[in-house]
């Protein structure tokens, strides 16, 4: 029997399943995907907020300040990307200098460290291409930027590192209490035993929590749109852009990312559809306008992509964490928007102690707080590559040219703990298909190397798991199975 079953391979489940491998525990993730971080996790804006737009006394401020207190030593020992850029909230109109006030007050009582209101002139000097007619500003240095995806396949690697069980492709269909306590859980691959179970199921965690408890939740996908600029603008701003939030959210933003590219965007429009990636010429439209109003340089002729995430909206506007009412052994993560990527560490920390408060394991003297290092081509200098090269020739072999993805890189990314077993789970680790071209010439000889490393048919690779297959059939007569 297992001691914990968390449900959902996202960063909140995947910061969760980590945070327990520091104990003697027996531990398994299930994941209704063919990989780690392919729902929320894998499109948001990328931010590590401060924690200044969070309503004072929720957990959302709770979990955000914490959260934001970890990330730079999460990340040091996890080999993950990130930046403290700090951020800029701007305001925009003279009638609305006193929302800045609020705002500040706000982080203040969350214990937003080293914040402060800089005027017309001072935004200007730090961030030059901002909207010239700003007022003033709401500078919070704690700030920071990562790489979601990255984040999380970190997270995933370093927990199965430490002992944890992946089991990808096993969508929950139900839970049965065992008499004395404990949980059946029934998924597409087989049933678990387990003492306890965490559901960071994300968009789906209000139809999981909705299983066992005698308190119901009901989650509103609320989608986002975003466009990205090409790398030639990197430089542009060096702080993250927020305008003054509005009753849907922290509004559109512009934003630099740890690989060079600026994001924009997100929309806010809640939906039905848990599934709906969509993007849409209304939202699309929107994001450049609003954002034209921060960036009046914006150049709309450099994007090279635009995309949608959705985020589990709960009417509560906060998370819920901790044991479900009516549920012993059954604990919740469950509503966590934005500022989720921020707050994860922290909802990890927490419901870890909540739950070795009731199995009272032992500490593990063993456990490995770092992961092996990533060793990223386009960071080396040209003596480090002369270097890898000498050592392993695949680095002197060019996957990738937009960002600089060797084959080396590919190959570690499908052979590492929860390695890629998709052409997106390639480019999540490591960027290959992420450049201007998105894929128009690596995805071929990314999809080569899958088949080569999986011992597969190159028509049984897929985009991104599930019926995805990119191939069809032969050419050249060949009759071949796709599996």
């Amino acid at each position: 029997m297992l001691d914990v079953l968390v449900i959902g391979g996202g960063v909140v489940g995947c910061a969760v399943a980590r945070e327990l491998s520091r104990w003697r525990l027996r531990v398994a993730l299930c994941e209704k995907g063919a990989d780690v971080c392919v729902g929320t996790t894998k499109a948001n804006s990328a931010i590590v907020h401060a924690g200044h737009s969070a309503k004072p006394g929720s957990l959302m401020a709770e979990y955000n300040v914490r959260g934001n207190e970890l990330y730079e030593q999460l990340c040091a020992d996890l080999d993950v990307p990130f930046r403290r850029n700090g951020s800029l909230t701007l305001c925009l109109a003279a009638e609305d200098r006193p929302k800045l006030d609020e705002l500040y007050a706000d982080g203040m009582a969350n214990g937003v460290p080293d914040m402060r209101i800089i005027g017309h002139d001072e935004v200007l000097r730090m961030e030059p291409n901002v909207n010239p007619e700003v007022v003033a500003a709401l500078h919070t240095p704690t700030g920071g930027i990562v790489c979601p995806y990255e984040l999380t396949v970190a997270l995933a690697e370093n927990a199965a590192m430490n002992g944890v069980e992946f089991h990808c492709e096993a969508a929950v269909e139900g839970l049965t209490s065992i008499v004395g306590g404990g949980w059946i859980v029934h998924t597409r691959k087989g049933d678990f035993r387990t003492r306890t179970v965490v559901n960071a199921a994300g968009l789906y965690a209000d139809v999981i929590n909705n299983m066992v408890s005698t308190t119901l939740l009901r989650i509103t996908p609320r989608r986002g749109e975003y466009w990205m600029v090409d790398k030639a603008y990197e430089g542009a701003f060096t702080a993250t852009l927020f305008q003054l939030p509005s009753a849907m959210g922290k509004g559109i933003l512009v934003t630099p990312t740890v690989d060079g590219t600026i994001l924009i965007g997100p929309t806010a429009d809640d939906i039905d559809d848990k599934d709906d990636l969509s993007t849409t010429l209304p939202g699309l439209e929107q994001v450049l306008k609003v954002a034209s109003q921060t960036w009046p340089g914006l150049p709309r002729r450099s994007m090279i992509t635009s995309f949608a995430g959705l985020r589990a909206h709960l009417p509560s506007h906060d998370f819920v964490v901790g044991e479900a009412p009516g549920a012993p052994g059954f604990y919740n993560a469950a509503g966590i928007e934005s500022p989720g990527l921020t707050a994860a560490p922290a909802i990890a920390e927490a419901l870890c102690r909540q739950i070795v408060a009731v199995l009272k394991p032992a500490a593990r003297a063993d456990f490995q707080s770092k992961r092996p290092p990533v060793r990223r081509f386009r960071k080396m200098s040209d003596d480090e590559r002369a270097a890898a090269i000498a050592l392993d020739p695949a680095f002197g072999r060019m996957v990738c040219r937009c960002e600089m993805v060797t084959e080396a890189e590919v190959r570690d990314a499908i052979r590492r703990p929860v390695g890629a077993r998709s052409v997106d789970g390639v480019k999540r680790r490591t960027r290959a298909g992420m450049g201007r071209c998105q894929g128009g010439f690596c995805m071929p000889r990314v999809l080569a190397i899958l088949s080569e490393e999986l011992g597969v048919s190159p028509l049984a690779v897929t985009k991104d798991g599930g019926a995805s297959t990119i191939l069809t059939a032969r050419l050249d007569g060949v009759k071949e199975q796709s599996k």
